[in-house]
């Protein structure tokens, strides 16, 4: 059995599974290929078992791996929360939580949401990155992120999820587009006419990537922008149309005179998440955020549906 492993290693091991390549593992560290895979070899010694194999869709764990990678992602968690939890003595904050969202997320209502949080209970600190769905996923399971707010498409397994809120993308075009006269579209409408893409790579990219090739189309863009205001200045100028959340947009449509065209197929309603790790692991803290946000987004949304009552 093995004396130790130190948390470089095991960090090192938790990159290889993910990304299911040594090179693209070493990066994550900036260190190169080489020294990632000395440190697997000695752990496989010590272990006296193979921990990776290749398979067909790159390296993989074996049983023994997936053991390993279990305890791994545990014990650096553990390490993370210990770092943050200490380091508020030297700060004299009482608690704090570290929350990673989507950019949607963070256009959206979270950061409203986190604010009235921060009201309530003075003494805490939230700090507030933004990630895509990946890293955050990543950045929860690892303990660099204690909370993670995003769109429940992503890689969820694992993880513990609590319903958030709702966006609904649409169509935002020129008010002078042929389609700004609609009321609803479907999205194959919109795949004849040039399109800006946001956030390349990312999960919306890839989804409407996917609907395309089921419809037998293929979605193609002119101009390609990383966020959502960059997304409706492009528009504005009349160079093409974009799928964009209609909550994050809607002020900057309005103030630029945009039309905003919800589409009509059921995939374009999105439901989002707060996600963590197992409950006993989080601190009340964190707990009272996840209670937080939740309260928040039903009472949005009860105030409306109140609205729409005769």
């Amino acid at each position: 059995m093995p004396r130790h492993f130190d948390p470089v290693t095991l960090r090192l091991f938790v990159a290889v599974c993910e990304e299911r390549n040594i090179a693209r593992a070493a990066a994550r560290d900036s260190l190169v290929a080489s020294a990632v895979s000395k440190r697997i070899a000695a752990m496989e010694r010590e272990i006296g078992a193979p921990l990776l194999v290749r398979g067909r869709r790159g390296i993989e764990p074996t049983a023994a791996g997936e053991a390993l990678l279990r305890q791994a992602r545990d014990v650096l968690g553990a390490m993370e929360r210990m770092r943050a939890e200490i380091s508020e003595f030297a700060t004299g904050v009482k608690g704090s939580v570290r929350v990673m969202a989507s950019v949607s997320a963070l256009a959206e209502r979270l950061p409203d949401d986190i604010a009235s949080f921060l009201a309530r209970y003075r003494s805490v600190r939230v700090s507030l990155d933004e990630g895509v769905s990946s890293e955050i996923v990543r950045a929860v399971r690892e303990g660099a992120a204690d909370l993670g707010v995003l769109w429940d498409a992503g890689a969820l397994d694992g993880l513990q999820t609590v319903p958030y809120r709702t966006d609904h993308l649409c169509a935002v075009v020129h008010a002078t587009h042929p389609l700004a006269r609609h009321e609803r579209l479907r999205y194959d409408q919109t795949l004849d006419y040039p399109a800006v893409g946001v956030a390349p790579g990312g999960m919306v990219e890839a989804m409407l990537r996917r609907q395309a090739a089921l419809l037998g189309r293929a979605a193609t863009h002119r101009i390609q922008v990383a966020g959502l205001d960059a997304a409706c200045r492009i528009v504005a100028a009349g160079l093409g149309l974009a799928i964009l959340p209609r909550e994050a947009i809607a002020p900057t449509a309005t103030a630029t005179g945009l039309s905003v065209v919800p589409l009509a197929d059921r995939w374009a309603v999105r439901r989002f998440v707060v996600c963590s790790r197992r409950d006993a692991t989080l601190s009340a803290t964190s707990r009272a955020l996840i209670g937080h946000l939740r309260q928040q987004a039903t009472s949005t949304q009860s105030a409306g549906a109140s609205t729409l009552r005769p």
